[in-house]
């Protein structure tokens, strides 16, 4: 076999048995690798309505082929399980040299099950497994427990560690990795931590076949010169966080909790003026030519912090709650990475928490006489650090805005902005309508990486404004590509370095595989995984009631910036998502017929 192992490896931490499978290499061709892969995986190993923190919930560890390739961006690996913030499908993404090791032990994929009686850290090597005793690891933030790790093991080892958050079973909590890279959103740490699991450390020296090197390495070689051209201009000088600006322009910056789609001060956070004011370097990614990550470092006369700022993070720790100092946001970002909490939920959650405040649902007994203020930094940095604890209202916020909102009542589920109990992202859906129907019927809940809907948006494709039924098939096109990049794995920045994304990937198979497959097979493979992603949450209790997106989206009109009095109504929802379900070849109710899963070679898959 090429480019795979064609092995997995289950590790049973109740009764510490380790067991190593076999995985056909249909179901790896059918699959691919990555978050495809690890839907199929999740499938088959987690139990039909498990509790997320029961113990026979897996948490699936996931490589693909072009991982330890040459191929910039592909050192990438997934993670899955069932969601504690969702009850659905979890997946999660991060890059780093992680996805190296775990494809040089040995195997395709990870799967760890049951729960340790122990604080335990898991020590792979290739196909050794060793249990050790990680009591003196509890408590530590992210970023002490690699440390502490690498001084037993060598810097040569790659981590995968939770924060307080994860061990609190913080229901977003991330998982962190390669000096502060995170798997976040969907709450895999928070899943870790009820297995009582504290890390993983992983090396391995087993390299996989390459059916064609020398081909491989052409193509190598032009991706990495189209990798460092005009498509990543944007992200090579300013990072992500440069949409800070773009989006304020455009309506489509979120504010203090959607009550807005512009901020005022919006400059004094932007990418612009965080490069001139607290930028040190440029930080790459393991295998990666771009180099989108910015570390910037305060300035605020307090303790240094050094941090990579992202888009997302200034966005959920900015504008969303009302904060417009820059060094505010880089110490909560900062923290967030350390304590192991998804940046946006925690920023989401705290914005429907200061909202909640202001209305008289939550009080200062509640909060232990901490005013919950927009702008406020310090009680943002309260609710982090209580949030990590489970003390005091941080105990409610670290349930995630879904659960939070239902247990306060008082009409607080109308301003929880969140898709499925996944929070919202950094863009405003009444004016970005193809955007507004990929958050709505996501799998994953609320989340702009599922589908990248906001590229037709931003384009001259589509009217951003109109809610037309056009955008069904956009948007299922748009959710196939990407989850075929995602199990490839390829970084979607990458994305416009192709010319025909497909058709270069399925060369790019060949030449590390040696299996031939076309573009039209990969996209037959992206609606597959996506079916079967669909599956799994219809499993665990999903129905029509679930596609759709936050009451005050669906009531209110845009009231600032130049959408004002944009609006996108329930009904015209609906029908994009209709259009949506046509296109999916689904039933009226959202449905996946026998006929659609024995077109995609699922029927037996299920029915197991």
């Amino acid at each position: 076999m090429k480019g795979y192992h064609g092995k997995i490896l289950i590790i049973d931490l109740s009764s510490q048995q380790i067991i190593q499978k076999d995985i056909s290499i249909n179901i790896l061709k059918n699959f691919i690798g990555g978050n495809g892969l690890g839907t199929y995986l999740l499938y088959k190993y987690c139990p039909k309505g498990v509790d997320p923190f029961n113990e026979r919930n897996p948490i699936i560890f996931v490589s693909s082929p072009l991982a330890s390739t040459k191929i910039t961006t592909s050192s990438k690996f997934a993670v899955l399980t069932k969601s504690p913030l969702t009850g659905f499908i979890g997946d999660s993404l991060s890059s780093s040299h992680l996805a190296i090791q775990l494809k040089k032990t040995g195997y395709d994929a990870l799967i760890i099950t049951g729960k340790s009686s122990y604080p335990l850290l898991l020590f792979i090597n290739n196909n050794r497994v060793e249990f050790k005793n990680a009591e003196k690891l509890t408590g530590l933030s992210t970023s002490e427990k690699e440390k502490s790790i690498k001084k037993i093991y060598g810097n040569n080892v790659s981590t995968a560690t939770i924060g307080p958050a994860g061990e609190n079973l913080v229901r977003f909590a991330s998982i962190s990795n390669d000096g502060g890279r995170q798997a976040g959103r969907s709450g895999a740490g928070a899943v870790m931590g009820s297995k009582n699991l504290k890390g993983i450390a992983i090396i391995g020296d087993k390299e996989v076949e390459i059916n064609n090197e020398i081909e491989l390495e052409k193509i190598a070689v032009k991706l990495r010169k189209k990798s460092i051209g005009d498509s990543t201009e944007k992200y090579r000088n300013l990072g992500t966080i440069a949409n800070i600006n773009i989006f304020n322009r455009l309506g489509t910056l979120p504010s203090l909790n959607f009550n807005q789609s512009n901020f005022n001060k919006a400059e004094n956070i932007s990418g612009e003026y965080m490069h001139d004011n607290h930028f040190i370097k440029s930080a790459h990614c393991a295998n990666c030519t771009i180099g989108c990550e910015k570390i910037m470092q305060t300035n605020d006369g307090k303790s240094n912090i050094k941090t990579r700022m992202e888009y997302e993070s200034a966005y959920a720790l900015g504008p969303l709650v009302g904060i417009n100092d820059s060094n505010s946001v880089i110490r909560a970002s900062h923290l967030c990475d350390e304590i192991g909490v998804d940046t946006i939920s925690a920023g989401a959650t705290i914005a429907w928490a200061i909202e909640s405040f202001k209305k008289g649902l939550i009080s200062l007994k509640d909060t232990n006489q901490v005013h919950l203020n927009f702008g406020d930094s310090k009680s943002v940095m309260t609710c982090l650090n209580l949030i990590a604890k489970r003390r005091g209202i941080g105990n409610l916020l670290a349930e995630g805005s879904q659960i939070a909102s239902k247990l306060t009542g008082g009409g607080s589920e109308y301003w929880a902005m969140h898709v499925k109990g996944l929070e919202m992202p950094g863009y405003e859906p009444r004016s970005l309508k193809t955007m507004a129907l990929g958050l709505a019927v996501s799998t994953r809940g609320a989340c702009h990486n599922r589908s990248s809907a906001y590229e037709a948006d931003f384009s001259n494709k589509v009217d951003r404004l109109s809610s037309d039924e056009e955008k069904g098939k956009i948007t299922m096109d748009g959710e196939d590509i990407s989850v075929v990049m995602d199990s490839m794995i390829i970084c979607k920045f990458l994305r416009k370095s192709f010319d025909d994304f497909l058709y270069e990937s399925s060369i790019i198979y060949k030449h590390i595989t040696g299996i031939k497959v076309s573009k039209f097979d990969l996209k037959k493979s992206g609606e597959r995984i996506n079916n079967l992603k669909k599956m799994f949450n219809i499993r665990e209790g999903w129905t029509i009631n679930h596609d759709t997106l936050p009451k005050r989206i669906l009531n209110e009109p845009i009231k600032t910036g130049i959408a004002t009095g944009v609006e996108l109504s329930e009904n015209d929802l609906n029908k994009m998502i209709q259009s949506y379900y046509k296109s999916r070849g689904w039933t009226d109710s959202g449905l996946i017929t026998k006929q659609k899963l024995r077109d995609l070679n699922l029927l037996e898959i299920v029915n197991k």
